[in-house]
């Protein structure tokens, strides 16, 4: 038998100000491993920002942005070879992939977070059908008994 999942779990509100889960997480049925992250993750204002960063750089409006911060940087702002526009975008790739690394490392940890509990549901659930298999098989071992001796009467 499969359990399923449960959906009125709600996550605890912090006691210092109301939940700081984002409001995708609230409306949303997830599994007890989800909220756990997603409380983690809000409750510290690094990651926050951290999220807030990873989530613009990884975004076209990022993109946009860039294309024409540089074509007003080359264009207006500086003459032929650059050499300004070249450290602050290599200091903006050292950031960039730093927060890329640390997006990596949350999201492998959640990973295994999940897989460790999806893990012991799945061993619980196991259990729980061997012993229903178990008690079927031996409520029908007694039932084929009873009817082969009502049966040689």
């Amino acid at each position: 038998m499969t359990s399923a999942p449960d959906t009125a779990a709600k996550p605890k509100p912090s006691k210092r100000h109301h939940s700081t889960l984002p409001s995708t997480i609230l409306k949303e049925a997830h599994t007890p491993v989800v909220l756990q992250e997603a409380e983690h993750r809000a409750a510290s204002l690094q990651l926050r920002i951290a999220d807030a960063i990873t989530t613009f750089a990884g975004s076209m409006r990022f993109v946009y942005a860039h294309i024409i911060i540089f074509a007003v940087w080359m264009i207006w702002l500086e003459k032929f070879p650059w050499p300004s526009l070249t450290l602050v975008v290599s200091l903006e790739a050292i950031f960039l992939s730093t927060f890329v690394m640390i997006a990596q490392n949350r999201q492998a940890s959640f990973a295994q977070a999940k897989a460790d509990h999806d893990f012991v549901s799945q061993e619980k659930e196991l259990m729980t059908n061997t012993e229903l298999t178990k008690e079927i098989h031996r409520l029908t071992t007694e039932l084929h008994g009873r009817l082969m001796t009502e049966a040689k009467k």
